[in-house]
């Protein structure tokens, strides 16, 4: 039956997504939710410990210490485990020597699993000491040979110690059991772009950032192999990718900036190579570069700082004690006469030490006639 033209139709409720933004999820929201089961039982140690495994979980390493501290002091029956969830709440911290005491509390406690060699591992490797590195990570294969975190961080520290054939065997090794990782794909594309194999840093570059495409260093990566094979204006996008994504990749600012200086664009050189070098002092040519640079701008103050940083570097070079005068008595100039100290004295390259003079004769002791 038709209904009645008066007879309007039912309303219609539109469809509603639930905002994903708010639904509330995950470590951070099940650590909050035992605040008030320790607000009534402060003292439960089993709570305590699974708050403090939780705020780990949820990257906040302060209050994942401060939860395990307080279990270890009111006492329990795994010290062991308390210990080794403060060794990596204090590795997360970057407090390096802490965090391998608390693991090796941890082992004399009881903790016996393969993650505490791991955790060791990986610390020692943070330190720089690559044989105690390498020591604890082979303990780790030998309780789990497949263990695909402690084959890469064997490759990483290879890598330190310049023994790139192990480094790259161990890190292929890890990538076949983690194929997916992006980090691991990162680490071989920067390594066959340190040999100068573009070919073969192309292939995990592009495998990596079909993975994470929003990865700074895998456009770095894949931006260095571009410069490699020849095409600078493609490798110059991925970094200025690589810097929109994340502002730590310093060598790809240090890249842009060499190519910047090469054209003769001192203006463009400038801010790239200052970025660079307050990440990494070290980076070759970096600072003479960017004194030149900032010389051609006319920024003679901060020039000659440059240059002057330049001459303590290098002791003795005349290039840069030369233009550290030059450039030093022009930017004096600049200043207002009140201002102006003394002139700039040219030391000139270093004099040849004069010879000894011989002894004089003693009068008493010349022949008479």
């Amino acid at each position: 039956m038709a209904l009645p033209a008066c007879q309007s139709a039912p309303t219609e409720r539109p469809d509603t997504f639930v905002d994903l933004a708010t639904v509330q999820s995950g470590p951070r929201v099940q650590a909050d939710e035992l605040d008030g089961a320790l607000r009534q039982q402060p003292g439960n140690v089993a709570l305590l410990t699974r708050r403090a495994a939780l705020r780990l979980a949820a990257g906040q390493p302060s209050a994942a210490l401060r939860d395990a501290s307080a279990a270890l002091a009111l006492g329990s029956d795994d010290n062991g485990g308390l210990y080794f969830l403060q060794a990596r709440a204090l590795r997360m911290l970057g407090r390096l020597p802490e965090a391998l005491a608390a693991a090796r509390q941890a082992g004399e406690n009881g903790f016996t699993g393969p993650e505490l060699p791991l955790l060791v591992g990986e610390t020692n490797l943070a330190a720089r000491d690559y044989p105690a590195a390498l020591d604890n990570l082979d303990r780790a294969l030998r309780l789990d040979p497949d263990q695909s975190a402690a084959l890469f961080y064997k490759g990483l520290a290879y890598a330190a110690s310049a023994d790139t054939a192990q480094a790259l065997d161990y890190l292929r090794a890890a990538l076949a059991r983690e194929p997916r990782q992006p980090e691991m794909l990162h680490q071989l594309a920067a390594l066959y772009n340190a040999l100068r194999d573009p070919d073969q840093a192309a292939t995990y570059a592009a495998r990596g950032l079909r993975l994470d495409t929003a990865s700074g260093a895998l456009h770095y990566d894949y931006g260095r192999q571009l410069e490699l094979h020849g095409r600078p204006d493609s490798a110059a996008w991925h970094y200025r990718r690589a810097l929109a994504l994340d502002t730590t990749q310093y060598r790809a600012d240090y890249r842009l900036g060499l190519a910047a200086a090469k054209a003769a664009r001192p203006a463009q050189a400038v801010p790239h190579l200052a970025r660079a070098l307050r990440r990494n002092p070290r980076l070759p040519q970096a600072r003479a570069l960017l004194a030149e640079a900032l010389e051609a701008q006319n920024q003679l103050p901060a020039a000659y700082a440059q240059y002057r940083r330049l001459v303590l570097e290098n002791p003795g070079n005349p290039r840069w004690t030369f233009k550290t005068w030059k450039v030093g008595s022009r930017a004096r100039l600049l200043l207002p006469d009140s201002l102006r100290p003394a002139p700039l004295r040219y030391p000139g390259p270093p004099r040849p030490r004069p010879q000894a003079i011989a002894p004089l004769v003693p009068l008493g002791g010349l022949p008479r006639r």
